[in-house]
C-alpha cells in the first residue's frame, strides 16, 4: 500500500476463471482448514500483504483452460480505495516457492 491511508483488497478477476476468491489457510487442532475470506484483507499503509502456502492465498475457481508450467496469466485485484490494479502471475506448481518479482502460487477446481 503506497497510499497514506488503510486499503483493502476486496476481489480481483482473471479472464481465465470463472470465479476469483481470497482465502486462508490455518491449523486447528492439527487439521488445515481453508476458509474464504470475508470482507476483504486490510494492508496498511507502507505495508504489503504477501500469498504464500499455508496462509492467504488467491482462488481461482471454474478454470476455462489447462494451465501450463511457466505461462503468464494476466488478472486484476480489486481494492476498496486504489481501485482495480492490473497484475500477472507466473503459474507455478502447487507447493513451489515462486523467484523473486512473482505472484504467488495458486489452485484452481
Amino acid at each position: 500500500n503506497t497510499g497514506k491511508e488503510p486499503d483493502r483488497l476486496v476481489g480481483g478477476s482473471t479472464p481465465i476463471a470463472g470465479r476469483f476468491e481470497i482465502h486462508q489457510m490455518s491449523m486447528n487442532n492439527g487439521v488445515m482448514q481453508m476458509r474464504p475470506v470475508t470482507g476483504g484483507l486490510e494492508i496498511k499503509p507502507g505495508e504489503s500483504l504477501e500469498f504464500k502456502p499455508g496462509s492467504y492465498h488467491l482462488m481461482l475457481m471454474d478454470l476455462k483452460q489447462p494451465l501450463v508450467h511457466k505461462q503468464r496469466v494476466k488478472g486484476t485485484l480489486i481494492f476498496e480505495k486504489a481501485g482495480a490494479v492490473e497484475i500477472e502471475y507466473a503459474v507455478e506448481p502447487v507447493g513451489s516457492t515462486p523467484g523473486p518479482g512473482q505472484s504467488g502460487g495458486h489452485h484452481g477446481h
